[in-house]
């Protein structure tokens, strides 16, 4: 039983839901802060990480199986565990299955107090799982997966607060859309020739890898503009998180820096670590602002 689990675990990259978790998290806190104050509740927190964790690997084994032809035809993803048959079709849909109604379900620890997350769980969990096929039809692909992104901590301050419309956490989730489609434009860079001949919609294959790259710096540069913004209509945030956002500023000139159009052998390096850092350093940051 307990190969297969971890077998799932590696296909969707489990511990990789740590990029947008801490933006949620951060969300969250920031609800809690912010005027009027909101109570804790441990069962928002327990929904906010279970809702995160099921959406997450849903949209993740729904990608896999969207993919699964194509991963088998490219040289870097066909060693991934479909193309290989390490693991069958049936066991991927039934547990994209298991955790899109463990996403639902965790909507269910916000009643009776907050009805919206219930409500919006089949619509966002469509939006996710819509982002498998947008790679096919247009360049905006790397922005659905922001956009994908970005709902997390939008939904954190909506499960608090019951606000549906609120701009600490749109200029918060905008900056999000931007940094993942920033870096995800330099991940697909990998992917250029493969693309072109697949005649799929990406930014590296449309515009080539030097394009692509100042593209994706651009993305970076805007994130970082809007992450400045927060504190404008959040003004709980002071001096320790406009230092946090100058150090993701120069994080990511680092991340630019190990990835040139000629050399993309540290493309994993740049992705996988350097954003990381920036998530959780983030979370880290703007949480000991807001207590202290």
């Amino acid at each position: 039983m307990f190969p297969p689990i971890r077998q799932l675990l590696e296909m969707i990259r489990f511990s990789h839901t740590l990029f947008a978790l801490p933006f949620a998290l951060l969300a969250a806190v920031m609800a809690w802060r912010a005027e009027p104050v909101v109570a804790f509740r441990a069962w928002d927190l327990a929904g906010i990480l279970l809702c995160m964790m099921f959406a997450r690997s849903a949209a993740m084994a729904f990608n896999r199986l969207a993919d699964r032809k194509l991963d088998a035809l490219n040289p870097r993803t066909e060693s991934r565990h479909l193309p290989r048959g390490m693991l069958g079709v049936g066991s991927v849909v039934a547990f994209t299955v298991v955790c899109s109604l463990g996403f639902v379900a965790g909507t269910l620890f916000f009643l009776p107090r907050n009805p919206i997350p219930l409500c919006a769980s089949l619509p966002v969990l469509a939006f996710l799982l819509a982002y498998s096929y947008t790679k096919r039809w247009t360049l905006l692909a790397h922005f659905w997966l922001g956009a994908a992104l970005m709902l997390a901590p939008l939904a954190a301050w909506v499960a608090v607060r019951a606000e549906i419309f609120a701009w600490p956490p749109l200029l918060l989730g905008s900056a999000v859309m931007l940094w993942v489609a920033g870096f995800d434009m330099i991940y697909a860079c990998q992917d250029e020739q493969f693309d072109r001949k697949m005649q799929l919609r990406s930014v590296p294959a449309r515009f080539g890898v030097a394009a692509a790259l100042r593209i994706a710096a651009l993305c970076h540069l805007g994130m970082i503009v809007l992450l400045l913004c927060v504190p404008l209509v959040y003004e709980a945030f002071g001096t320790i998180y406009l230092l946090g956002v100058a150090a993701i500023a120069l994080l990511l000139v680092y991340e630019h820096f190990l990835v040139r159009p000629d050399d993309l052998g540290r493309v994993n390096r740049a992705f996988f670590q350097v954003n990381a850092v920036v998530s959780l350093g983030l979370l880290v940051i703007g949480s000991i602002d807001l207590l202290i």
